[in-house]
Order: structure tokens, then sequence, then C-alpha cells
């Protein structure tokens, strides 16, 4: 470089690794795991391809700080629903609302949802990011019901969120609430 030369900067963007995982999710969620490139991320995150290796080793630490996010997000609403309850009625009714509320309200969340889950049946090293998501949700529910009901309350909520979210007829909010009042009965 001469003494002439202009010399260059690099602009500090302090919030461009989190640009890039937002970025992922949306491109994972608009064309899938097989579908997200370094390119396709990096042109979603308005930033220049070299961040992407700057920021992440490939593709494989880039998606697994994608779901990371995306399944810690979702375990913090489920956090937060179940706090608000005090007695069974009320933890019942957080379940419900879990369901019917809650969770895959998008199409986005329920295809990342799959996308994850077809990615952790492949690929062992995605399960350590589900079976966190599983232990967080059951922890929630623990401090409500005992750890069996526990464990079979979290795979009604996946059950049904996943048949709300993928039936083509409305189902019907007492059927959730009956389900859970039959799996908690003591």
């Amino acid at each position: 470089m001469t003494a002439d030369a202009p010399r260059t900067t690099r602009r500090y963007d302090p919030e461009r690794r989190d640009r890039i995982i937002d970025a992922a999710l949306d491109v994972i969620a608009e064309s899938g795991v097989a579908g997200a490139s370094h390119r396709r991320v990096a042109a979603a995150a308005g930033v220049p391809l070299g961040s992407m290796t700057y920021h992440f080793t490939g593709m494989d630490e880039l998606l697994h700080a994608a779901f990371d996010r995306f399944t810690s997000g979702f375990s913090d609403v489920f956090e937060r629903r179940m706090a608000t309850a005090t007695d069974l009625d009320s933890a019942r009714a957080a379940v419900a609302g879990l369901i019917t509320r809650d969770l895959f309200t998008s199409r986005r969340e329920l295809v990342l949802t799959h996308e994850l889950y077809t990615l952790a049946a492949r690929e062992p090293a995605y399960r350590t990011l589900t079976n966190r998501w599983m232990r967080r949700s059951r922890a929630a529910l623990e401090r409500h019901f005992d750890p069996v009901t526990a464990r079979l309350v979290d795979a009604l909520i996946e059950g049904l969120t996943i048949h709300r979210a993928l039936d083509t007829e409305p189902a019907d909010a007492a059927d959730v609430v009956d389900a859970i009042a039959r799996i908690t009965r003591a």
C-alpha cells in the first residue's frame, strides 16, 4: 500500500452475527435446510459473503446457531406461560394456552420446527438442541405435574400443536381442554 492510496476501514457492525442467524432462519423457513447456503443467507442478511466464514466455520455451525436461537425462543414462551400457573387448574389452562395460542402461530414456526426435527433425525449432533428444548419444556411442566405426567403433557402439546397447524378443519378448543384434563387427572 502506498502512502497516497486510500485506506479502507472495516465497518463496525456488532449486530452482524445476529442478522446472519436471523436471516438463516428466514432462508430455512422459505427454502428448507437443503436450500440454505452461505450465499443465500449472506444475501438475505445484507452482508458480504466473507462475513459468513468470519462468523461461522461452516453451514453446520450456522444451522446450529440458528436452531439454537429458534428453540430458545420457543422455550422462553413456554416457560413464561407456565410461570403464570399457580394451581392445577391454572396449569391446565396454561397448557391449553400453549396449544391453542402460543405455539406454531405461523407457517414459519411450523416449517422451522419440522426442518429441525428432520435434521435432528438425520444428524445426532442436532439432538442436543431438541433434547435441551424438551428438558426445558418438561422442567416448566414439572413445576405443576409429576415427571411422568409432565412427559405425557409435553408429548400432547407437541402432537396437538402439529395437528392444529396441519389440519384442514379448525380444531375444537374444548377437545384440547378435555385431553389435558384426561392426562393430568390424579
